[in-house]
């Protein structure tokens, strides 16, 4: 992990002090039932098991349901025009779904800074959110590191400011999701810098990209991954916006949630996941999305340790 990461670890400690009552609950959308599309119904492997089934906690056993906290960040996981539930997240879940044969119910609880507390609260049995995997979360909860991911820098198309690193963002107006793994790693860079850096810390994703079509931001700093999808696929209002793919801080792992006195879930969702990620199935999903270089081959848990530190 990059040095940035000696800054933030700690941090999330905070986050476990929140409760949804902080939260703004109008915010937080329906539960949807997960349906696989028909590309994903029809991957190897995608299919009933009465062994990974039968791993699954007698409570989940009984009412066949695992509900599920997300938040929106394409490609992780976000709306298509209808209003439907579609990316990474939504298909793996779908696919889990099938596999375990219960029914995955998917919640945007609105905002990063609610994953934890989903979990914490008790209100929903996992999370599956793209959510950074720290040491420090992994003493809240067990995180199920289920795909790569970095966090580079976003600005308007042609970079017209010149950014090439965090330090470059000194003195500029940065905007970023609240309560967030980049949240506080801005707040890490500006504590270096001579002229700090204008913190705009917004609870939504995407009023966090159109700050900076509309120029309210210079910039925002964001996972890798939905930033490259974000160049490719432009949705909004005001200028186009670019991501710095040169520009690779804290390579880690995007890890789901689940809680720490839940073990049987947690080995269930992974023997589940490794299960797609040898009948070819979880790289055919990571292909879709166009982020195959980002696919595991072995799924862990709590296992941020392991990435190396510059």
């Amino acid at each position: 992990m990059h040095s940035f990461r000696t800054f933030i670890q700690g941090s999330l400690t905070g986050i476990a002090l929140l409760t949804f009552a902080t939260l703004p609950q109008a915010a937080e959308g329906a539960a949807v039932k997960m349906v696989a599309s028909d590309d994903v119904a029809k991957l190897p492997g995608i299919a009933f098991d009465q062994a990974l089934a039968d791993g699954l906690p007698s409570s989940i056993k009984g009412k066949k349901i695992i509900k599920v906290a997300t938040d929106l960040t394409p490609p992780i996981s976000f709306q298509d025009e209808k209003g439907e539930l579609i990316g990474i997240d939504a298909d793996i879940a779908a696919a889990l779904g099938i596999i375990l044969g219960v029914e995955v119910q998917m919640t945007n609880v609105g905002a990063g800074a609610a994953i934890v507390p989903a979990v914490l609260s008790k209100r929903f049995d996992m999370t599956i959110s793209g959510i950074n995997d720290d040491v420090e979360l992994e003493k809240q909860v067990d995180v199920v590191d289920y795909m790569y991911d970095a966090t580079t820098i976003m600005t308007t198309k042609g970079n017209p400011l010149a950014i090439k690193s965090m330090e470059d963002l000194c003195g500029k107006t940065v905007a970023v999701p609240v309560g967030t793994f980049q949240n506080r790693m801005v707040e890490a860079a500006s504590a270096k810098c001579a002229k700090p850096i204008n913190i705009m810390s917004i609870p939504k994703m995407p009023d966090v990209l159109q700050a900076v079509r509309t120029g309210r931001a210079d910039a925002t700093v964001n996972g890798y991954a939905t930033s490259v999808y974000t160049t490719e696929h432009q949705v909004g209002n005001g200028k186009g916006l670019q991501a710095l793919p040169d520009i690779r801080l804290a390579v880690g792992y995007l890890g789901m949630l689940v809680s720490k006195d839940n073990p049987e879930l947690r080995d269930a969702v992974i023997a589940s996941l490794q299960h797609m990620v040898d009948s070819g199935a979880y790289a055919a999903i990571m292909q879709k999305w166009s982020l195959a270089p980002l696919a595991v081959e072995t799924v862990k848990y709590n296992d941020a340790a392991s990435m190396p530190v510059e």
